[in-house]
């Protein structure tokens, strides 16, 4: 019965969870097609004829009425067919299939940084709170989580790429990298991948570390820790298998709405290092105006908000055992 009714709530959510990613892309393509100007009037050049202008927009449906370049849009991307880009003059599909690895290569790689340095820190403060060493790491939890992305990957270009020349500035690969063996290519993409990542990592580990420390200040007070204190367990034992177990199980949402990142990327991150992900497509489609590649990101983020969600509510569904009484 417990198990029937956590199935038929998470159909539900999973229900709601498309309608979202519909009404988000319905309101991106009606919000996109009454901007004005169009595609003719960003890409022909000023002396090109009307003539010109007007077969430019036959040739891109922007003629026909606004209802039936929704409903052909909406056919064709329920099928799985995304258009054409005009900036990149390629199937959607195509550009961002070349771009998604990328970012989710420098994602998953800045969320490991992020978590590693997050939990280490919330636990040297949760272990003696209110010391010098919990005051002076809040600080500086604070410091990175209130820093913005642009600043933290400038102080680190500064410093390990031009200062210290440690790693290399931008970009993925240097041009001599296509002559590389595989063991080869796989350090170069590390080396160029420190740089990015670590600015990921070092501008949401203060969200983490914060965050696990006021988990794990709230579990210390249960009397399940006071029992195992009872019994002998040293508080470090009693924090790490006992209260961080329990504290970690909300981290299971903030997963989840780091999906989105994974598919988005960070447009700043990957604009400053030059990193060929789907950040550097966005902010060229939308400078370019290239209206499918836009619409299909934006259904893509959103796509990727709703799952991070719904999966991160299958997970917490699971791990809670509270939730299933």
């Amino acid at each position: 019965m417990v198990l029937r009714a956590m199935t038929a709530r998470l159909i539900r959510r999973l229900a709601a969870s498309i309608f979202v990613v519909w009404l988000v892309a319905s309101g991106t393509f009606f919000l996109v097609a009454f901007t004005p100007g169009d595609l003719a009037s960003k890409m022909a050049d000023p002396r090109i004829s009307p003539a010109a202008r007007q077969r430019l927009r036959e040739h891109f449906g922007l003629d026909r009425p606004i209802w039936q370049r929704y409903s052909s849009w909406l056919a064709h991307a329920v099928s799985g067919d995304l258009g054409d880009s005009f900036l990149f003059r390629r199937p959607v599909r195509e550009v961002l299939a070349q771009a998604l690895p990328n970012t989710a290569l420098l994602a998953s790689w800045g969320l490991f940084l992020e978590l590693a340095l997050g939990l280490a820190l919330g636990l040297v403060q949760a272990y003696k709170p209110h010391s010098f060493w919990d005051r002076l790491l809040s600080g500086l939890s604070l410091a990175a989580y209130a820093m913005p992305a642009f600043l933290v990957a400038a102080v680190l270009l500064w410093l390990l790429a031009y200062t210290f020349p440690v790693f290399p500035p931008s970009h993925m690969a240097e041009p001599q990298a296509p002559g590389l063996s595989f063991w080869g290519h796989l350090a170069e993409t590390a080396r160029h991948l420190a740089l990015p990542a670590l600015t990921v990592g070092l501008t949401g580990c203060g969200a983490v570390a914060r965050y696990l420390r006021g988990s794990l200040l709230d579990e210390k007070r249960q009397a399940y820790m006071l029992a195992a204190l009872a019994r002998g367990c040293s508080k470090r034992r009693a924090l790490l298998l006992h209260a961080l177990p329990n504290a970690l199980l909300p981290m299971i949402t903030v997963l989840g709405l780091s999906l989105p990142f994974l598919v988005s990327g960070s447009l700043v991150v990957e604009v400053i290092f030059s990193w060929p992900g789907m950040g550097q497509v966005f902010y060229a489609a939308v400078t370019a105006r290239d209206v499918p590649l836009i619409q299909a990101g934006t259904v893509l983020v959103t796509a990727a908000v709703v799952a991070g969600n719904w999966l991160a509510d299958v997970a917490y569904s699971w791990a809670d055992q509270r939730m299933r009484g």
